[in-house]
């Protein structure tokens, strides 16, 4: 990672509440090809995150703290904010010395910019307006949100107009967090009366549909694009009688994660 900064530009993805065995099995099925294209093996990655709900995780991976591999460590992390004892920076690690990765990339000359999607991108309320607060440009409005079934194409849209207005030579930073798969999701099967892992799924087969708009626009720019997608946490339907997430359930705790680079697309 450190070897890309200035040279690519960076996408992070969080699929919000994406469950990793919904992420599998629906990859096993090809109902993801576009997935199937860019995960590295043609595979999820199994890992665990820091953090049980969105506020928490997402404050940890901007600190550097992503999803951790779920065999035995210490293992290299991507990026980190500098910090007296860390045991798990390496020679590979960009390390920053910022409190959080959007304020570390703007000192190196990104343009930084967030999508929010769910509840805790919302500036309506103060709380809402913390993490996207990190970022140089942040955007939010209800076409981004779980109640939104055209979601991740109104993210995209906004995207693709912000990278219009960008001079090629300024690196980007994009940060998308994807409502969609976040409940309510049963508008995506149609039928549905209520949630459930088959509404989750088609959730993500929208999504899926969509990523190849996102990555035609980040890759359009003439510039190397390193990826990083993965889900914040888990969720449960009525696994032990929990619903929702928040909870230490092994469910919650697991998630998918992938780390690739898209090449450049010149015109």
């Amino acid at each position: 990672m450190r070897d890309l900064i200035g040279s690519h530009d960076l996408l992070f993805v969080t699929l919000d509440t994406l469950r990793y065995d919904v992420a599998v099995d629906c990859l096993a099925a090809g109902r993801t090809p576009a997935l199937a294209r860019v995960l590295p093996g043609g595979r999820w990655e199994r890992r665990h995150t820091p953090a049980s709900f969105t506020y928490a995780a997402h404050h940890a991976f901007f600190a550097g703290f992503l999803p951790t591999p779920v065999t035995p460590g210490p293992h290299e992390r991507l990026f980190a904010a500098r910090f007296g004892g860390s045991e798990s920076s390496g020679p590979r690690t960009y390390v920053f010395d910022a409190a959080d990765l959007p304020a570390g990339l703007a000192a190196a000359g990104y343009h930084t910019v967030c999508l929010g999607g769910v509840g805790f991108f919302n500036p309506e309320a103060p709380l809402g307006r913390v993490l996207p607060g990190l970022f140089a440009e942040a955007h939010w409005e209800r076409e981004f949100g779980v109640t939104a079934p055209g979601c991740f194409d109104a993210q995209v849209d906004r995207l693709e107009k912000i990278v219009t207005d960008l001079p090629p030579e300024r690196p980007l930073f994009s940060f998308v967090n994807v409502a969609a798969l976040h409940q309510p999701n049963r508008h995506y099967l149609p039928g549905a009366t209520g949630d459930d892992r088959h509404s989750h799924a088609a959730a993500l087969e929208y999504v899926d549909s969509v990523l190849p708009r996102l990555f035609d626009v980040v890759t359009g720019r003439g510039r190397p694009c390193q990826v990083i997608l993965c889900s914040d946490h888990g969720t449960l339907y009525g696994e032990e009688g929990h619903t929702g997430h928040r909870v230490a359930h092994e469910t919650v705790w697991t998630v998918p994660y992938a780390e690739f680079v898209l090449p450049a697309v010149t015109a």
